[in-house]
């Protein structure tokens, strides 16, 4: 399956770029067993954050920032099977959450949750 990964990225920050980066890197880690189990892992912002600064986009948060990021996931969640939401708030996640389900798709809240993760780790 592809699985989008929704959780904190922005949220809670004050747009702090370092803590952003922590951020994406927390959405990074369940990525590879994810992969390990056969499923393809997607995270909103490695698809989202070079259309922006492609399109122009200098500041986190700006007009284009809005334009780009959150409709970029929500192309993605329809094209994805199912989405893993990991700790934290978000509502950016919890919007994603809110899609998957009006889609029908799972939605799961544990990585060993997910088919063929619970061996994986």
């Amino acid at each position: 399956m592809m699985i989008l990964i929704a959780g904190p990225y922005r949220s809670g920050t004050g747009d702090d770029p370092e803590k952003m980066a922590a951020n994406l890197r927390r959405l990074e880690q369940v990525s590879w067993p994810l992969f390990q189990a056969g499923h393809l892992p997607m995270i909103g912002e490695w698809a989202a954050l070079p259309i922006w600064r492609a399109a122009g986009g200098r500041h986190t948060g700006d007009a284009l920032y809005q334009q780009v990021l959150y409709p970029t996931a929500h192309r993605l969640l329809d094209l994805c099977h199912a989405v893993l939401r990991i700790e934290g708030a978000s509502t950016g996640a919890d919007q994603d959450v809110r899609r998957a389900e009006a889609r029908g798709i799972p939605v799961y809240y544990r990585l060993e949750d997910v088919p063929g993760c619970a061996a994986v780790r």
